[in-house]
């Protein structure tokens, strides 16, 4: 495409504008299509579904006196995919609408950081609580420790959010077409020295936001539901060893359950994407056949994890905290009853002892 500067003379040597005439001879790849008017109405919607669903969690979160570690922990997911909802979702939407990108290089790069940093925050934040549930189960007597390790992963996941994200603003950068000098795009088109270095940059991306956190998910959710199979198997004719044994295995349900989702939504949100990624970097020219509003769905389902994240983390948490908080009432409930029965049950034998003295 040639050097900036050398377009930007040529630019003004032709005095080109993209004037009705001048657009109607760009490439329909280069102008608004359905493709775009597609992306629009996706990220508009997921951004709905987003906004609502981690304003929610929020919310809740926030009206409660007390905030556990999960608590905590779903409170910065929800932060970090309202990240995407409202940085990252409207530049795609604004940048779908213009087709060429109209905002600048510096306004380029900047979107370029919070483009990944929502994404790289939302993985991260995922590790942590992967692990804080870990600890939870298979070192229950470390409390203090857990919590200690929780805020130094809290803060990691923010500065490695913002280190990982960074080397987007040295990558992307304003492009001119060479042949429609009217036509700007953000890209990273010209920077890489060669295509191994473009492949190597993709991959880093793709091990720390995808491999990783999915390495770690079935690691600790696949040891804690082990080791509750393992406690739920344990024998013994002491009755509160048999409760605790009912309650492992209703946990063991639980956990499986909460495990099979996670990693599930985790996948179809993020696997598509990846596999056309590889495909592209295999054989770039076969994966430029595939149709350009199928490329753009794969990166929908990416973002709709953002949307996910509330609803397995946040709700499902919510629920079962409102399940303890219901069994509490009844058991308070219970104890109430009793007590007016016990002294009931009390007068009486006091009545009937003084008829007796009487």
């Amino acid at each position: 495409m040639g050097n900036i500067m050398q377009l930007g003379e040529a630019e003004d040597e032709e005095s080109l504008k993209c004037n009705d005439s001048a657009y109607e001879e760009l490439p329909i790849e280069l102008r608004f299509n359905d493709a775009h008017l597609v992306t629009i109405i996706t990220y508009s919607i997921l951004m709905v579904i987003s906004a609502i669903g981690n304003i929610s969690v929020l919310t809740i979160i926030k009206k409660r006196k007390s905030k556990s570690r999960i608590q905590n922990l779903v409170m910065h997911l929800s932060i970090a995919d309202l990240f995407v909802t409202f940085l990252m979702m409207p530049f795609e939407i604004g940048w779908a609408s213009t087709v060429s990108w109209e905002a600048g290089d510096a306004m380029c790069r900047i979107m370029a950081f919070f483009r990944m940093f929502g994404l790289y925050l939302s993985s991260f934040v995922i590790v942590c609580i992967s692990i804080d549930r870990y600890y939870a189960v298979m070192r229950p007597l470390q409390i203090l420790d857990v919590h200690r390790k929780g805020k130094i992963l809290l803060m990691l996941a923010w500065v490695g959010s913002v280190l990982c994200s960074f080397p987007q603003m040295l990558v992307f950068h304003l492009e001119t077409h060479p042949n429609f000098t009217c036509y700007t795009q953000c890209i990273t088109f010209n920077i890489f020295p060669s295509y191994v270095h473009e492949v190597s940059y993709s991959l880093f991306g793709m091990v720390v936001m995808y491999w990783f956190p999915l390495i770690v998910i079935i690691y600790t959710y696949t040891s804690i539901f082990m080791e509750i199979c393992r406690r739920s198997m344990e024998r013994s004719e002491d009755r509160i060893r048999r409760s605790s044994s009912g309650f492992l295995s209703r946990a063991r349900v639980r956990t499986l359950k909460m495990t099979i989702t996670i990693i599930a939504v985790f996948l179809i949100c993020w696997t598509p994407y990846y596999v056309m990624s590889v495909w592209y970097w295999i054989d770039r020219s076969s994966a430029l056949k595939v149709d350009p509003r199928i490329q753009r769905a794969l990166f929908f389902f990416a973002c709709t994890n953002s949307s996910m994240n509330p609803i397995i983390y946040g709700i499902f948490n919510i629920r079962q905290r409102n399940k303890i908080s219901l069994l509490a009432t009844r058991v308070t409930i219970a104890a109430g009853v009793y007590n007016k029965i016990h002294c009931q049950v009390e007068r009486e034998i006091e009545f009937n002892s003084h008829n007796e003295f009487v």
